[in-house]
C-alpha cells in the first residue's frame, strides 16, 4: 500500500508540473485558460476566483492533472485568445512548456541531491577524493545466483568475511577494494563463506549470512553472481549543487534521447525494442524499490523519470506534445492550417497506438511480478 501511495503522489508530482508548464506560457501569450486542473475528472472541487476565467478544480482521478485552453483543439479560430489563433512562437512556447518543466524539475531533484550526498562510484580520484562513508556495495545481483538466493539486492553493503574454518561474532577479513572481496570469493568457490553485511538503507547490527559461492558459475556471472562497486558520498556546497544539478540533467537527458534512439533503430533492423519495457506497474514497483533505497535514490529515480517523460512527449508521435508540435511547424512551413479532420484521426490513432502499448508493457509486468 505505501508503495502505491508513493507512485500515486510521484506520478501526480511529475504530471501536475508538466501541466504547469503549459499553463503559465498559456497565461503568459495571453490565451484564455478555462481549467486548471489537479487530477482527472470526475470533478470532486472547482473554484474560479473573482474576475477570472480560469476554473481552479481537484478531481478524483489522482494522477498528474490537466490545462484546458480555448480553441486547443482547433475551435473557435475567429476568437483573438484562442490557442488556434495564437501566434506561431506563442502557440509552440506553450506545447514546449510541459518538456522543459520536466528538465527544470530533474535539475532542481538533482541539486538537492547534490547537495544532501549522491553515492557515486570512487574510481576516478578526483570523486575519491571529496568522497565520505566509502562502502563496497553489490550493485547489481544475476537471478538465481547464489547471491539472489540469500536474498541480496543491489546497494547492500559487503563489511567482510570470517574464514570459513572459524566462527567469530566479527568479521576478520575487512577488506578495502573490490579487488579484495573478489579475490576472497575466488579462493573459496565451492565452499560455504560467512559475509557481514548492511541490507540498503540499514544501520546497527550488521547482518550475518551463509554463501558458497559457484564452482562453475554461467558464462558473464561470477561465483556469486553480483556486481560490485566500491562507492562513497559525495556531497556539494549549494552554490556549486547549482549547476552541477544542471549538468546531471543534461548529461541524464541526452543518455535519455541515445536510449530512445537505439530502441528505434532496433525496431527498425531487427523488429525487437533491444530493451525491456515497463508499463505503470513496473514503474511502481521500481518507484517502491527506490524507496526503500532511501530519500536520495528516490529523488533520483524521479528525476530520471522526468526526464524520460520529457524526452517521450517532444517525441514527434501523434497525440504527444511532440506531435502537435510537428502540425504546428508543417502548418507554418505551408502557409495554411492542416485540416482538423486529418488531425484528428491522426492523433486518435496515435493515441490508440500509445494505448496498445501501455497494455502490451502492463501485461508483460503482472507477468513478470507475479
Amino acid at each position: 500500500m505505501l508503495t502505491l501511495i508513493i507512485f500515486i503522489i510521484v506520478l501526480s508530482v511529475l504530471v501536475f508540473v508538466h501541466e504547469l508548464g503549459h499553463f503559465i506560457m498559456a497565461k503568459r501569450a495571453g490565451m484564455k485558460v478555462e481549467e486548471f486542473g489537479f487530477g482527472f475528472p470526475p470533478r470532486a472541487w472547482g473554484y474560479r476566483p473573482k474576475n477570472s476565467e480560469t476554473t481552479y478544480s481537484i478531481n478524483w482521478i489522482p494522477f498528474g492533472g490537466f490545462v484546458k485552453i480555448q480553441g486547443e483543439n482547433g475551435e473557435d479560430q475567429a476568437d483573438p485568445r484562442s490557442f488556434s489563433n495564437g501566434k506561431f512562437w506563442a502557440k509552440v512556447s506553450v506545447i514546449v512548456a510541459g518538456v522543459v518543466m520536466n528538465f527544470l524539475l530533474a535539475a532542481l531533484l538533482f541539486m538537492v541531491i547534490n547537495v544532501r550526498g549522491a553515492r557515486l562510484s570512487v574510481d576516478d580520484p578526483v570523486v575519491a577524493a571529496r568522497a565520505t562513508d566509502v562502502q563496497i556495495n553489490i550493485v547489481d545481483v544475476a537471478p538465481d545466483g547464489p547471491a539472489a538466493k540469500a536474498g541480496l539486492k543491489p546497494m547492500d553493503q559487503i563489511i567482510g568475511f570470517d574464514d570459513p574454518a572459524t566462527a567469530d561474532v566479527a568479521p576478520e577479513i575487512t577488506p578495502n577494494s573490490v579487488e579484495e572481496v573478489q579475490s576472497f570469493i575466488l579462493a573459496h568457490k565451492g565452499e560455504e563463506i560467512h559475509m557481514y553485511m548492511y541490507h540498503a538503507g540499514d544501520t546497527g547490527v550488521p547482518d550475518f549470512i551463509f554463501l558458497t559461492p559457484r564452482a562453475n558459475p554461467p558464462p558473464g556471472q561470477g561465483a556469486l553472481g553480483v556486481i560490485l562497486a566500491k562507492t562513497g558520498l559525495v556531497r556539494y556546497p549549494w552554490y556549486e549543487a547549482i549547476w552541477r544539478g544542471f549538468q546531471d540533467a543534461w548529461y541524464g537527458l541526452t543518455a535519455i534521447f541515445g536510449g530512445f534512439w537505439m530502441i528505434l533503430k532496433n525496431l527498425l533492423t531487427t523488429g525487437k525494442t533491444g530493451a525491456e519495457l515497463s508499463g505503470p506497474v513496473g514503474i511502481a514497483v521500481a518507484t517502491g524499490q527506490a524507496a526503500r533505497l532511501g530519500f536520495n535514490y528516490l529523488l533520483q529515480f524521479v528525476a530520471f523519470i522526468s526526464l524520460n517523460l520529457a524526452v517521450l512527449n517532444i517525441i514527434p508521435f501523434p497525440a504527444l506534445d511532440g506531435g502537435r508540435l510537428l502540425f504546428i511547424i508543417i502548418e507554418k512551413l505551408k502557409g495554411s492550417p492542416i485540416p482538423k479532420r486529418l488531425e484528428a484521426v491522426v492523433n486518435t490513432v496515435g493515441f490508440a497506438l500509445l494505448i496498445a502499448l501501455m497494455i502490451y508493457a502492463t501485461t508483460k509486468d503482472v507477468i513478470k511480478f507475479l
